[in-house]
């Protein structure tokens, strides 16, 4: 389906030469020389410009070559479908989510999925970071997604989409008439944290080391499984804690939340898939490539 007149334009492109563009396509030089000047007549602009032994993008020739990069992954995504929509793939497949990821990014992409593919039956399995990769590593299940850096090399690490972790304390807390602090007047704040094994505590862990703060450095008044508990701990309490801007949409828009700067420092993460080495098997490669989709698009 693909036009070829786009074919050539674009192997000219890369290769910035017409002579390594036939040898790419299998084609004479001249029939590349005849495909360019086909589709500079149609569109009535030049592509090219010739400078010393190569050849360089005109302005037009840019433009178009940054289209036919979407046109061309549009076709892989159509046939990828149609292929899958042809098989009429029925069966159950289970993905595991890191906490964070479960409770607030997850659920709208698994609507969607679920909808557009309804003969599979999808599952979800929750828990931090270390559960889902070793669930993953003991083939428990197939496809995982995960927040932080990557811990086993026998897991392949694909990522999807990126998140910031922000300081933040309920909105009646004696803390909150404080909109910028220093990093160092974290050490006088009582701070609540997910518990050990959780992908967000070290996050925030490595942040703090690389400016030279430990987490005995902080006054931690506790360790807490979720994201919500945390947010039920802060509202009950003067003290503070790292939750994923995610996770508080709701929160800052009606006042409950205050988001609290730090003077130069930001703590951004990678949500990333997870997934023994080798070729993913076909549920996993069908809901990558949706997510992924879903994640382009908003």
């Amino acid at each position: 389906m693909e036009d070829f007149r786009l074919k050539v334009f674009h192997s000219v492109a890369r290769n910035k030469s017409f002579t390594k563009a036939a040898a790419e396509l299998l084609i004479t030089q001249p029939a590349v020389t005849k495909q360019v000047k086909n589709l500079e007549e149609l569109l009535e602009t030049r592509l090219f410009e010739r400078v010393s032994n190569s050849v360089v993008m005109t302005q037009e020739g840019e433009l178009l070559f940054r289209y036919t990069n979407e046109i061309f992954q549009l076709y892989k995504e159509f046939n990828f479908e149609l292929s899958v929509l042809k098989a009429k793939p029925a069966g159950s497949f289970t993905v595991g989510a890191s906490t964070t990821i479960a409770q607030y990014l997850i659920s709208p992409v698994l609507g969607g999925f679920q909808k557009k593919f309804p003969e599979i039956r999808l599952n979800l399995m929750s828990g931090n970071t270390e559960a889902i990769e070793n669930a993953v590593l003991s083939k428990s299940i197939s496809l995982g997604i995960v927040e932080g850096k990557r811990h086993h090399t026998g897991l392949k690490y694909a990522e999807l989409t990126s998140d910031e972790l922000v300081l933040v304390t309920h909105a009646k807390s004696r803390y909150a008439k404080e909109d910028t602090i220093e990093l160092d007047e974290l050490k006088k704040m009582p701070m609540v944290l997910r518990e050990r094994g959780s992908g967000t505590l070290e996050v925030i862990e490595i942040a703090l080391q690389e400016r030279n703060i430990s987490l005995a450095d902080l006054p931690v008044i506790m360790h807490l499984g979720g994201t919500e508990s945390i947010k039920s701990f802060l509202e009950n309490s003067h003290s503070v804690a790292f939750i994923s801007m995610h996770a508080i949409h709701k929160e800052i828009q009606y006042g409950e939340l205050k988001i609290i700067h730090i003077r130069g420092f930001r703590i951004m993460r990678h949500f990333s898939f997870i997934y023994l080495h080798g070729q993913p098997d076909k549920f996993s490669t069908m809901f990558m490539r949706y997510t992924r989709q879903h994640y382009k698009e908003r």
